[in-house]
């Protein structure tokens, strides 16, 4: 896609104050040190990242608006108050003007009883059961398959391959990528009296609200009953297992990796590491923070950042774990403590104990 954007149309966009060619044009955005002449990029607002706006390719440059160079500077420089904010929404700009893809694919399997909204796009391959409802302007690529009863909203994205299950909702504005697997079973089984283990049926459904990003391949399991839960503004990113009967809170972010185990209730804005494991039936509170790799065995309160398996907070954790390099050189110089050392033996006493 070949788009053009003058430094003053930029400019104008993000409404900052231009220091060079005002007519200068660009046809692609791009990180500062990788740029061609072709570019538009932006400088962070720290001292280490200063340099490379001296030695960048790119014709324009987004800096901050008290920023001064220290050198001479060959491209046009925009000054915004806040360089990222500015940058991300000329990328906004430039994935809205991409070509939109619509209609229905011929070969495409719909059935008969499901409810298609207006400005719909459907691709090759994908299979849409009975009393599938879509509403508008839902863009829904190959070979992906709605089971019967979904529910999908406006503007929601599912990209190729996606696979929801019979009767699960989808809201509005989501975004679901290629191998997600929404309202597959719960992870349910009791033992028999045959020594194996006899499969609870899982009855309940998935409930993804509103303006959420599932990642690829991440599974969100159904419920036994009722239903497992993902609020609105919740980001999943790839590879995520969110078991049955969970709740994810309102803005939580959980990043690759994560496994969330059965009837877990995530609170609103929560932020978790890569392969952070949550045990079964916990509940964490709001606004908790959580390094990667870490595991969560019991409940957490609001306003708590924890690291480590299990999971201690972050203060403590830190300072613990960067103890442990020192172990081998403190039991070394222990050892060789007790080698030169003579320990006296307790001799035993007849005498009775003065107690106070």
């Amino acid at each position: 896609m070949d788009i053009k954007f003058s430094a003053k149309q930029l400019a104008k966009i993000i409404e900052g104050n231009i220091e060079g060619n005002e007519d200068v044009v660009v046809s692609r955005f791009g990180q500062i040190d990788q740029c061609d002449e072709n570019c538009c990029t932006f400088l962070t607002e720290t001292a280490k990242m200063e340099p490379l706006i001296y030695d960048t390719k790119a014709k324009i440059v987004i800096v901050s608006k008290d920023f001064t160079p220290q050198q001479p500077v060959s491209c046009t420089l925009i000054h915004v108050d806040d360089t990222k904010q500015a940058f991300i929404k000329l990328l906004q700009l430039h994935d809205d003007l991409k070509p939109q893809r619509l209609g229905i694919s011929k070969h495409a399997i719909i059935s008969k009883s499901a409810q298609i909204g207006q400005s719909v796009y459907v691709g090759d391959g994908a299979v849409i059961e009975d009393d599938v409802e879509i509403k508008d302007d839902v863009k829904i690529y190959p070979q992906v398959y709605l089971g019967n009863n979904v529910s999908v909203g406006e503007n929601t994205i599912i990209y190729a391959g996606a696979k929801i299950y019979e009767g699960c909702k989808i809201g509005n504005n989501c975004i679901i990528h290629s191998g997600a697997v929404i309202g597959a079973d719960g992870f349910g089984f009791i033992p028999n009296e045959q020594g194996g283990y006899s499969k609870i049926p899982q009855i309940g459904t998935v409930i993804i609200e509103d303006n959420v990003e599932i990642g690829a391949n991440t599974c969100i399991d159904r419920a036994m009953l009722e239903a497992t839960v993902i609020k609105k503004g919740v980001k999943l990113d790839n590879l995520i297992q969110v078991a049955h009967n969970c709740e994810i809170g309102e803005h939580s972010v959980l990043a690759a990796g994560c496994g969330i185990a059965g009837s877990v209730h995530i609170g609103h804005h929560c932020v978790m590491g890569g392969q952070v494991g949550v045990k079964d039936h916990v509940k964490i509170g709001n606004y908790v923070q959580v390094a990667s790799q870490s595991g969560i065995h019991r409940n957490v309160k609001d306003r708590v950042r924890l690291i480590g398996t299990p999971a201690i907070p972050a203060g403590v954790g830190i300072r613990t774990y960067s103890s442990l390099q020192y172990i081998p050189s403190i039991l070394e110089r222990l050892n060789h403590l007790e080698s030169h050392c003579v320990i006296p033996e307790e001799k035993a006493s007849d005498e009775p104990q003065k107690t106070e």
